[in-house]
Parts: C-alpha cells; structure tokens; sequence
C-alpha cells in the first residue's frame, strides 16, 4: 500500500477511526477496481484473517464496503459503493440524533445556570444542528459528485 495511504489511514485513526478499517479502508481506495478479497487484504495489509475479518465486518457495518460474491468462486470480495462517503455520512444520523438526546437528558438532571450544563446544552445542539443540516449537505455533495 502506498505510503500516502497509510499516511491517510493514521490520520483517519487519529480522528477516532479504528486502526486496521482504517486501513483496510484506504487499501480498497488505492486498489486498481476498489475491490479485494479478504486473502488481498492480509497481504496488503500484512494482517491476519482475523484482524481482516473484524476490519471488513466494522467497514460493512459503517457503510463503507459490501460483499461481493464472484462467481465460480468461493471467495469474497469487499467492494466500495459507488458513493460510500454519502451511504456512511447518512447512517450516522441516527448516532447523532442519539447524542442529543443523551445530551438534553444529562443537562436536565444538571444545575441550572451551570457551567456543565452550559456544555451539555451546547453539545446537544451541535448535534440537533448536524442532523438539521446533513441532509441538505449531502445533497448538495450529490449534486456536485455529478457534475464532476
């Protein structure tokens, strides 16, 4: 894998992205078809099975890869969607819609006129403010990915 992505996966692991997704990750972006089968990953990656397994079953949870069976073949390949940026920003909405409202029920069991409950508060309508805005967002991006 090159080294600007593994530059771009440590970066992503340092956002908050697990380590080995966010490097199987960006070895399917790099990838001539952006589609490997689970063994291409190992040796890419220089992982297990194991560590690729749990990598792709994270990256297919989020959105980010689905399978794909080949045929005549017993083998698998983990393939990007056409638009998966777009598939895994929508699927976080409800995890966003979630931390508000966890938010909104810290804060009401706060001090009023706190300085936490002034953070909790903030930090619920960031959130609210996300999921009011995402939507609209990210059909702006369609809009321009289809221009391009």
């Amino acid at each position: 894998m090159p080294d600007s992505a593994e530059t771009s996966a440590a970066v992503l692991t340092a956002a908050g992205f697990p380590k080995m997704p966010a490097r199987a990750l960006m070895a399917l972006v790099v990838s001539p078809d952006g589609a490997l089968t689970a063994a291409e990953l190992g040796e890419i990656l220089s992982a297990s099975p194991a560590a690729v397994s749990g990598a792709v079953r994270y990256l297919q949870t989020v959105g980010f890869v689905h399978r794909v069976s080949q045929p005549g073949s017993r083998r698998d390949r983990y393939a990007l969607p056409e638009n998966a940026w777009y598939i895994a920003s929508m699927r976080q909405n409800p995890v966003y819609e979630r931390l508000a409202d966890l938010a909104e029920t810290t804060a009401a069991a706060l001090p009023e006129d706190s300085a936490e409950r002034s953070r909790v508060d903030e930090m619920g309508r960031f959130y609210r403010f996300l999921m009011a805005r995402l939507p609209e967002l990210l059909d702006e991006w369609e809009s321009a990915r289809l221009e391009a």
